[in-house]
């Protein structure tokens, strides 16, 4: 009986040390690393959730309950300053002006249409312009109103007139002798400047009618195509006439012109 007792535990002793080393064994093959290293390209295609998070505004909006009326009105006003933000924003870089707009600018405001075309660089040309055109016109207005005073007191005879010794050099006084060739250098000298005042009028409608024009066309122009599509072939060519008096005679009846061809 001891005998078989002792086979039995000698048998669960060898079950027990089997299994344990099969557990050392299955250990150690579950814990090996990987001498060879794969590297797996990474996914470039981002995939977006098709839900939407509302912001924190939306979410704080979401938890207020009805009795917070004042805490409510306070988030839709922030709601809808962001949501107008949004909706308003401007894209500059496909932004065309309107050419309408651009004239209606330019005429109220010399320089504004320049302003609204975002052709900033044109506005030193038009206001110096401006400004050359108007110092001319005051000048030559000013002139001519002392020539023209100058005049007038030469011609009435009058002692007590005598605003033209302004313009005598010195030691120069007007006499019988040399009166007539006096009136007649005031006379001139003013007929000159009055019309280089007149001119000078002209010279200031004048650029502020190129402000206006160049507002206009540059914004009407701004999506004109500029590319390098566009081409002019020039060449010579004959024209034929394809009449029914001159059938037999081709060189009689055409004509030799230049021929002009724009691709664009």
């Amino acid at each position: 009986m001891t005998f078989i007792n002792k086979k039995i535990k000698k048998a669960i002793i060898k079950r027990i040390l089997i299994f344990i080393s099969i557990l050392f064994i299955s250990f150690h093959v579950y814990a090996q690393k990987d001498t060879i290293k794969v590297l797996y390209p990474k996914n470039s295609i981002k995939i977006e959730d098709s839900i939407k998070v509302g912001t924190s505004s939306e979410k704080q909006y979401d938890l207020l309950t009805p009795d917070d009326t004042h805490k409510r009105k306070k988030l839709e006003r922030i709601t809808s300053s962001n949501y107008n933000k949004i909706r308003y924003s401007r894209d500059w870089s496909t932004w065309k002006p309107n050419p309408k707009r651009a004239l209606w600018l330019a005429l109220v405001i010399p320089g504004a249409g320049q302003v609204y075309n975002r052709k900033y660089w044109k506005l030193p040309i038009f206001y110096g312009g401006f400004a050359g055109c108007l110092y001319a016109l005051t000048w030559n207005s000013q002139m001519y109103h002392d020539y023209a005073q100058a005049y007038k007191d030469i011609m009435d005879n009058n002692e007590n007139t005598h605003s033209y010794d302004q313009f005598l050099h010195l030691g120069n006084k007007i006499d019988d002798s040399n009166i007539s060739i006096y009136q007649n250098i005031f006379k001139k000298r003013k007929d000159k400047y009055r019309r280089w005042r007149d001119l000078s009028i002209f010279a200031t409608i004048g650029v502020y009618a190129l402000s206006v024009i160049d507002a206009y066309v540059d914004a009407a122009l701004s999506d004109f195509d500029i590319s390098d599509d566009l081409s002019l072939h020039i060449s010579p060519t004959i024209f034929k006439d394809n009449s029914l008096t001159t059938p037999n005679q081709p060189f009689s009846s055409s004509a030799i012109g230049i021929f002009c061809k724009l691709r664009f």
